[in-house]
């Protein structure tokens, strides 16, 4: 993420100005008449626990070469990706146009409705369940996600959520690491 100013953030094109643009193949269009009105909250790391090598952006471009860490067999043919990608640095890169659907939520409800991929935006953090995340981080979260809140009317703070919550049983993310008062406070 540049060092930009809050005003220098913009959502053009569905695209946020500051990311850097790495298509995914994985994704789809939303169901018709369908709004924005979830934001979801997730943490990856390739291989877990293991930071930086550029594998999070391979996954998520069907481009993870399984031969290079064996925890890579097991998820190579996946097929996954979120809108957004906030590394431990700050750095935020985006995988899909925010009016299409990305894969991340998987089998998924919130508020009843199932289906979060439908109606929500992922965000993933470079992170563990377990591991502090990084100033610069919550920093990059706070802006984007301020700047997603302007853009999208239907999504308000009360509808801003864990992967844990909305897939309870089957994801624990972000978990206990993530700092839900500091983030909210920053909105």
């Amino acid at each position: 993420m540049t060092t930009a100013n809050e005003q220098d953030i913009a959502i053009v094109d569905n695209w946020l100005n500051i990311a850097r643009k790495v298509p995914s193949p994985n994704f789809n269009q939303r169901p018709p008449n369908t709004r924005i009105s979830l934001l979801v909250i997730h943490n990856i790391s390739l291989p877990p626990g293991e930071f930086g090598g550029g594998y999070v952006q391979q996954f998520f471009q069907n481009q993870l070469d399984a031969s290079q860490h064996p925890y890579f067999v097991t998820i190579a043919a996946l097929q996954v990706s979120a809108h957004l990608f906030i590394e431990r640095d700050g750095n935020v890169t985006q995988f899909v146009a925010f009016d299409q659907r990305a894969w991340h939520a998987g089998t998924s409800s919130f508020g009843g409705i199932a289906n979060c991929n439908d109606y929500s935006i992922g965000i993933e953090l470079e992170g563990t369940d377990t591991l502090a995340y990084t100033d610069k981080q919550y920093a990059a979260l706070a802006k984007v996600t301020r700047q997603l809140l302007l853009t999208y009317p239907t999504l308000t703070p009360e509808r801003i959520t864990g992967h844990e919550q909305i897939a309870p049983g089957r994801k624990t993310d972000p978990g206990p690491a993530f700092d839900w008062p500091r983030f909210s406070a920053s909105l």
